[in-house]
């Protein structure tokens, strides 16, 4: 089922068009993750979902619909944007307390002791908010955006300044809520390791286009060809190993990392047909194993051959 979609979404500001025909759609209990460079039309896709802005051409749909014209289904989202929503001068629980209220959350005291022990905050529940670290304001605004229980947890650059310890806690607290509470998640970032350790499906956009979308184990295996690692019984072939991988029509590229060669084939081609060639010319091979693309080199790929169509 699909919780969140958009349709051949578009956004123009006074003749400027910064979103141009994005689709995708999000299935209940995902992960999703959004990337894509600062300026590509993220946070413009946020809030075209939220009913923040309206659309210049196609739909943005949560749950069916347009938030902006049903309230009740906006009850049903938790949204986390650049700033946390808290108030310094109040503790964390009373910032959960005021924002509880206003949600009308039932047995609210309760709910606050889950999102106090959920993010780690019980041991500074009474804490003036001021008093927290970064990391831990972070994690108060994602419990504040969860207290109500949403079925849907937007979050716009979460880990945004952090520091990587703080970085760290947040991609826990989006793991755990993911898992233990079956929130459906959209992500909005551009920090690529932050969306390889938590999503399950990503969509990158540049320039307002969509230029890569699919599950990240898919994008990780089909896109630009079969990546296999070598590893050479004599380090002194390495140059060998380059000059017959250089002449061979099926190996797109190649490159030498701590002596291991990593090469990308065509579509089409096995590792096989590399590896015979090598044992014919007298190279030998120690240990032969297919590998993943990084989400940062099918990153580097979408943005770039955008570029070069641009």
């Amino acid at each position: 089922m699909n919780i969140i979609e958009t349709s051949s979404l578009g956004k123009a500001f006074g003749g400027r068009e910064v979103l141009d025909g994005v689709s995708f759609a999000v299935k209940k209990g995902e992960v999703f993750g959004f990337l894509g460079p600062n300026g590509a039309g993220k946070t413009t896709t946020l809030r075209l979902l939220l009913g923040l802005l309206e659309p210049s051409e196609g739909e943005a749909l949560v749950f069916g619909e347009r938030l902006a014209d049903r309230e009740d289904l906006r009850r049903r989202v938790g949204v986390l944007l650049e700033h946390n929503g808290l108030f310094d001068q109040l503790s964390a629980r009373e910032n959960l307390d005021y924002y509880g209220r206003l949600y009308g959350v039932p047995e609210l005291q309760r709910r606050i002791s889950e999102i106090l022990a959920l993010t780690g905050l019980e041991e500074r529940a009474d804490s003036a908010v001021g008093t927290l670290s970064t990391g831990m304001k972070r994690k108060l605004g994602l419990g504040r955006a969860l207290l109500h229980e949403p079925e849907i947890l937007f979050l716009d650059e979460p880990s945004s300044g952090l520091d990587p310890e703080a970085q760290r806690m947040v991609r826990e607290l989006i793991n755990e809520v993911s898992g233990r509470e079956s929130v459906t998640v959209f992500l909005n970032s551009h920090n690529l390791d932050e969306v390889q350790r938590v999503c399950d499906t990503v969509a990158i956009l540049d320039r307002g286009r969509l230029r890569a979308y699919d599950r990240v184990a898919a994008l990780q295996e089909n896109r630009g060809g079969v990546h296999f690692a070598l590893t050479l019984a004599d380090a002194g072939d390495i140059t060998r190993a380059e000059g017959i991988l250089a002449s061979m029509e099926e190996v797109s590229r190649y490159w030498i990392e701590d002596g291991v060669i990593t090469a990308v084939l065509l579509d089409g081609a096995a590792p096989a047909q590399v590896l015979a060639r090598l044992v014919r010319e007298g190279v030998l091979v120690e240990e032969a194993r297919k590998t993943r693309r990084s989400l940062e080199e099918i990153y580097l790929d979408a943005v770039g051959s955008a570029e070069g169509g641009a």
